[in-house]
């Protein structure tokens, strides 16, 4: 399998995995919700329901790939995210399980999809918008929750990278929108 993509079944997955097909690539495409609850639900994909939060589960969607994309978590925009504190921070796991599973498989290539969340509100409160640099995110103050559990995932890619050579990349998205969004 050339690729996987967790969290297949959110909006962005969705494209992700479509946009892989599209260019012939193999995809395994795994979300924890039922593929009939899927944002896209693309018939050229391995498509499975997993949950990656177990290290069982990340370790059978992992399986045989050679590049991850990581784009799992409990997410549902900013009202969600502030009132699922808790929730958002067991992403976590997901985060971690996908990240080892990765590593044990020897995968080539690990994407981690990240958040604005991680930057600090007050950079992020004023209409006149400086644009945000990867090095604004320190010192900390992200999101209590769901921005705390991006950026401690960010910092296991950093970390995986310099202490056992796994390729990773983090990218923060931003607003994301388009057809096929809610």
């Amino acid at each position: 399998m050339d690729a996987l993509v967790t969290g297949a079944g959110g909006f962005i997955g969705g494209h992700l995995v479509g946009a892989l097909l599209a260019t012939g690539r193999t995809v395994r495409a795994v979300d924890i919700k039922p593929p009939n609850d899927w944002f896209q639900f693309h018939q050229g994909a391995d498509n499975k329901q997993v949950d990656v939060s177990l290290l069982e589960g990340a370790r059978a969607a992992v399986c045989d790939t050679r590049e991850v994309y990581n784009l799992a978590a409990d997410m549902g925009g900013m009202g969600f995210i502030e009132a699922n504190k808790a929730a958002c921070m067991l992403s976590v796991l997901s985060s971690t399980h996908v990240l080892k599973a990765a590593y044990e498989a020897s995968v080539e290539r690990y994407f981690y999809a990240s958040s604005a969340c991680v930057y600090p509100a007050r950079l992020q409160n004023d209409s006149e918008v400086t644009p945000l640099r990867e090095v604004d995110a320190y010192p900390a103050d992200p999101e209590d929750g769901y921005g705390w559990e991006k950026l401690f995932a960010e910092r296991m890619c950093r970390h995986f990278n310099e202490d056992y050579g796994l390729a990773t990349r983090v990218a923060r998205y931003h607003n994301v929108y388009g057809e096929h969004g809610t």
